[in-house]
């Protein structure tokens, strides 16, 4: 990011990793001298999902939908490349790295440090979150590298139905568990409070304030309404969910630090092969970024979710989930970095975009 960039940036912004950090530390103190907050809160919950953590997740993705209109999602589904990047890296490599890489760490590098019975159980955590691409937080990576909404939205779209049919056989092969059952339920329930609500939100308003008060208004006065609001989501989303583990968490620092390892080297791997396939494809950064970024973060909601319904909230292949939530935010914040400060690789394509458009 260049000194323009930063100037235009507030304080807010500018060092938004370090609120990150400490929403997660508030979340984890809560949990630990605070408990009946998260347990009162978790009293809000259908189908295993957490229903104030899901309307947290709207403030987020809501002002990303404002900005989608169906012609826009129309003309982002004629362009397959990004997409072909998107499905190839999610379903044909990643699940099956992050098992490779996190079995060599867990059974081989910590074998002194891990029992083996406990890294069969982080394994199997690690699998649920390596074949669960992101479908929620995405939208606010992309938001943050400027990436393409419509696009960002058909590529969520995608791996939504992809996840209905390909989760559970994916999981079942990898960990030889022949018989996975997967929460259907939880999985519509999260595409619909994830994804359909918020669209249809966005959608509903952009009409109507169109209509009412003309186009300018709605993209110069009204959209600059909800600014901030993306990140405030983001922060308070953490919060939540830190609040539900900080006692697991305080409780297992060693193990935090172990799981976290393949977890952590498995996000920049997928990011590389995502971000450096796009630039090999010569797609421009508005969708590189986004393609890289769907396929390095990952479905934690969900992948949460049937950790525990599979495992027992106290199992270890649940803690493993959990850990998969506490590295994505700072490491996927880096990743943000790393695709605008590189987002003069693409310049060239950028600018034949632009001059098409003019």
């Amino acid at each position: 990011m260049n000194k323009e960039e930063q100037k235009g940036l507030g304080v807010f912004e500018r060092y938004l990793t370090i609120w990150v950090i400490l929403c997660m530390l508030i979340g984890v103190l809560i949990g630990k001298y605070l408990p009946m907050i998260p347990q009162a809160l978790g009293q809000f919950e259908y189908y295993q999902v957490s229903v104030p953590t899901a309307i947290l997740i709207w403030l987020m993705i809501y002002p990303m939908m404002l900005k989608i209109d169906f012609t826009s999602i129309v003309s982002a589904a004629k362009k397959p490349k990004g997409l072909i990047v998107t499905c190839t890296v999610n379903w044909l490599i990643k699940p099956f790295t992050m098992y490779a890489i996190s079995a060599f760490f867990l059974f081989i590098v910590f074998k002194g440090l891990i029992p083996n019975d406990l890294a069969k159980e982080y394994l199997a955590g690690a699998v649920l979150l390596g074949a669960a691409p992101c479908t929620a937080m995405v939208f606010v990576w992309s938001y943050l590298t400027k990436g393409d909404p419509a696009y960002t939205l058909v590529q969520v779209a995608i791996n939504d139905l992809i996840i209905l049919v390909l989760y559970a056989p994916i999981v079942a092969l990898l960990l030889g568990i022949g018989n996975v059952v997967v929460p259907i339920g939880t999985l519509i329930l999260s595409t619909v409070l994830f994804v359909v609500i918020p669209l249809t939100l966005g959608i509903v308003t952009r009409l109507f304030i169109i209509k009412s008060k003309g186009i300018h208004y709605f993209e110069t006065i009204f959209l600059k309404k909800f600014d901030k609001v993306t990140i405030i989501g983001l922060l308070l989303t953490l919060v939540m969910i830190f609040s539900f583990q900080g006692e697991r968490i305080l409780s297992n620092p060693l193990h935090i630090v172990l799981i976290a390892v393949p977890l952590v080297l498995q996000t920049l791997l997928i990011f590389a092969i995502a971000y450096g396939w796009a630039k090999w494809w010569k797609l421009p950064h508005s969708i590189a970024a986004p393609a890289g970024m769907v396929g390095a973060s990952n479905f934690f909601e969900l992948s949460v979710a049937v950790a525990i319904s599979l495992f027992g909230l106290q199992s270890g292949a649940t803690l493993a989930t959990v850990v998969g939530v506490l590295v994505e935010v700072p490491v996927m914040l880096f990743l943000v970095k790393v695709a605008n400060g590189t987002k003069s690789w693409f310049s060239d394509v950028n600018q034949v975009i632009e001059t098409n458009k003019s």
